[in-house]
């Protein structure tokens, strides 16, 4: 379905000042805008400081967060809004003095590190304090202080030591929220779930139009106010939107709970844009400035660091952790980089376009950074978190039959030279993390995909949504056929939910984990399935 935004008028008058890849540093336009995106200048810095006694309501209301563990360093995150739902979240165009605190214990007797960081107008007051000088594989608790207001209390951990010989990680991995199409209440168990680290895959929040009842939520005790009944489009919009996300109270007892290492997709901008290319064929220039808003939101919601901080539509967002020697993670952008989708962005079988070698899911840079990674790896296990899926993925059983050409699939040649790169540097233990697709997926990743025979060269499990898709199906009405199309998927679900792999020094396991509704609160959790790989001998067997 084809969602067409009215632009509004700044758009179009900002994107006369840009240039095709660049904000133009001479553009008024984009500075009215609040597109720059260094730390506020001197005289900006200099301005009116809030005087944080006339703060007269919680300005805690969407929660805490942290994320991207290193061995000696936490990423803390908040951002002040004592009315979210309001354009600049109930505070004036000031900055405000935001003081944190780090501790060894839950009641912060024991404290590790404080310090004041400064919520700039500029970034929407929020923060992101990258504490250091901390002990490698640590849990720490953290909070913050406005005036006499504390936030709640978040729970987070450092890495190993990189050189650190880890026997065990628990990941969550998770992806696609639709607040419209129902509850996030995976996320409160996943809250209460014992992991070491979440990966969220994309699909954070969604673009379009959220009505006053919440869409599928149906609420009758709240109604939502008409700036989420449009599709986000200016930077305004796309705070907003993460306003309204965040306040759910599942998905911040998640974020306080855990650490998260997130990645974008489309919907945290616009339905299956590639690169500079919008859904709907819009002006380059006025997309690229409906992207540099989505992007700016994004860090300023987002447990992220400096180096993640965009440059007007640009963003570096693929980055590499390590868990001591046990795991090396290379987190994927496959969305801001990729060629035009082939074949109009339809099913279809592969032909000379989708199979074109000079076309890119990753982009040229960041291939390369991965297999160079890979080459230098002294992980047991190298995990590639990422979006959309990876294995091959017949819709049909005919013998050419369709794919997605908004996956790998519809980058096959990306998809050989990854892999060839991943032999070359002889990776045995490697696991592709995917979200994207509602719904759960277990795959070997074959050397030739037409072979079941062929050799496994790694697993790919496919976190299920949180919520889009509605409640869904156990057995989707596609599974009959996928599952016979292709042997090398071993696991398809359709309900809504998440998956943890824990990964060990003989094995990984991944457990996918259920509820049965989404369309009302309360659903309980279950384990759908269970698999498990060894190391050094890849394939997926039931547990």
């Amino acid at each position: 379905m084809s969602h067409v935004p009215q632009h509004k008028p700044e758009l179009r008058v900002a994107a006369q000042h840009l240039g095709r890849r660049r904000f133009l540093t001479v553009a008024g336009a984009a500075t009215a805008l609040a597109f720059s995106v260094n730390l506020p200048a001197a005289g900006t810095a200099a301005a009116a400081e809030l005087d944080t006694a006339k703060v007269a309501s919680d300005p805690f209301t969407l929660g805490v967060a942290s994320g991207d563990p290193l061995p000696e360093s936490v990423l803390l995150w908040t951002r002040l809004a004592p009315k979210p739902f309001e354009a600049g979240g109930g505070l004036p165009a000031q900055r405000v003095a935001v003081q944190w605190e780090l501790a060894h214990d839950e009641r912060f007797r024991r404290i590790a590190r404080r310090g004041t960081e400064t919520a700039h107008p500029e970034f929407n007051h929020s923060v992101h304090v990258e504490v250091g000088r901390l002990a490698p594989g640590r849990i720490y608790y953290y909070r913050f202080r406005v005036g006499s207001w504390i936030s709640e209390t978040g729970r987070t951990r450092t890495a190993p030591a990189a050189a650190g010989r880890p026997s065990e990680l628990t990941l969550a991995a998770v992806s696609c929220q639709a607040y419209h199409d129902g509850y996030f209440t995976a996320y409160k168990h996943l809250a209460e779930d014992d992991v070491d680290v979440v990966f969220h895959l994309g699909d954070y929040l969604y673009e379009y139009a959220v009505n006053s009842v919440g869409g599928n939520r149906k609420y009758t005790d709240r109604v939502l106010p008409d700036v989420f009944n449009r599709e986000t489009v200016t930077l305004e919009d796309y705070r907003l939107r993460y306003a309204l996300y965040k306040s759910d109270p599942d998905l911040r007892a998640a974020h306080a709970a855990h650490p998260f290492v997130v990645t974008w997709d489309d919907h945290e901008t616009e339905n299956n844009y590639a690169d500079d290319i919008s859904e709907n064929d819009d002006p380059p220039a006025e997309f690229l400035l409906r992207r540099a808003s989505a992007y700016r939101a994004y860090w300023e919601n987002q447990p992220l660091r400096r180096p993640q901080l965009p440059t007007g539509p640009d963003a570096q967002l693929y980055r590499r952790l390590v868990w001591g020697r046990l795991a090396q993670f290379d987190i994927l952008d496959t969305r801001q980089y990729r060629s035009n989708q082939a074949y109009g962005d339809t099913a279809h079988a592969p032909g000379p376009e989708s199979d074109d070698p000079a076309r890119t899911i990753t982009g040229a840079t960041q291939e390369r950074w991965l297999i160079d990674g890979w080459r230098r790896s002294r992980a047991l296990w190298n995990v590639v978190p990422q979006q959309v899926t990876f294995s091959e993925r017949k819709l049909d059983l005919t013998a050419n039959a369709k794919l997605s050409m908004d996956s790998w699939d519809g980058y096959r040649a990306s998809r050989k030279r990854v892999l060839a790169g991943a032999r070359a540097a002889r990776v045995e233990n490697l696991m592709v993390l995917t979200g994207d697709v509602h719904v759960g997926y277990a795959f070997d990743i074959k050397e030739n995909f037409a072979d079941p025979a062929s050799r496994t060269l790694g697993t790919e499990i496919v976190a299920t949504s949180i919520a889009s898709g509605k409640d869904g199906a156990e057995k989707p009405a596609t599974w009959e056929t996928y599952t016979k199309a292709n042997p090398h998927m071993k696991f398809f679900n359709g309900r809504r939910g998440y998956v943890t792999v824990g990964l060990g020094e003989s094995e990984a396991r991944a457990d996918f984990k259920t509820v049965p509704f989404v369309s009302a609160t309360g659903a309980p959790l279950s384990t759908a399935a269970s698999f498990v790989t060894e190391v050094g001998n890849q394939g997926l067997r039931p547990a």
